[in-house]
């Protein structure tokens, strides 16, 4: 959808809008981060989706995924205004280990990154967070709704991910706008609260 706070004068932000951060939305192949940026996004998102190929097939795991024909290849990318003067960019990262440069290079001048986290395939969220910890950025963790996929109590699944204690954990449906909101209102509390704490 266009954007509501877009001006008649034809601007793409309010004159008003002061600070914009730069945020990433990232996990592994599949995982729903398309989905997520698309449900946020006051503008219509970028996408750089293509059709898997066979050859595609030799490279992505396409193991427990049904019906999943499209991939992002560069990045998704969508703003989300939150009030006159601060407008948040969320950028969604490409989940496959050959886009790995691209992705680091996605990272700089982020202030943090929300991951999203499958309970089917917790194993693949290893590199993931790893390359955000090998780049200093502080990140939340938000397991995303799959039909059929298994529950688990957060504790095992705080323990499956080896996360901090201070690392927020919550759970989504990135196809709910809502849902997908309480997501990122976690990330940004939690960045919120260190930028707070390194200032006191």
């Amino acid at each position: 959808m266009d954007s509501a706070l877009a001006s008649d004068s034809g601007l793409y932000l309010r004159q008003t809008v002061k600070t914009a951060v730069k945020l990433l939305v990232v996990g592994h192949f599949a995982v729903g981060k398309t989905t997520f940026v698309g449900s946020l996004s006051e503008i219509k998102p970028l996408r750089t989706e293509e059709t898997m190929t066979q050859a595609g097939a030799l490279v992505d795991d396409l193991t427990g995924i049904k019906d999943k024909t499209t991939t992002t290849v560069a990045m998704d990318f969508g703003r989300l205004t939150l009030s006159d003067s601060l407008v948040l960019y969320l950028f969604g990262a490409p989940g496959q280990q050959r886009f790995t440069r691209l992705w680091q290079d996605m990272t700089r001048g982020a202030l943090g990154a929300l991951v999203l986290a499958d309970t089917r395939r917790l194993e693949q969220s290893f590199d993931v967070m790893g390359l955000l910890e090998d780049h200093g950025l502080p990140y939340a963790v938000a397991v995303n709704h799959f039909d059929g996929a298994p529950a688990y109590p957060e504790a095992e699944i705080r323990e499956a991910l080896d996360l901090l204690p201070e690392t927020p954990l919550v759970t989504c449906d990135a196809r709910d706008r809502t849902s997908s909101t309480q997501a990122l209102i976690s990330l940004v509390q939690y960045l919120y609260a260190r930028t707070t704490q390194e200032h006191a």
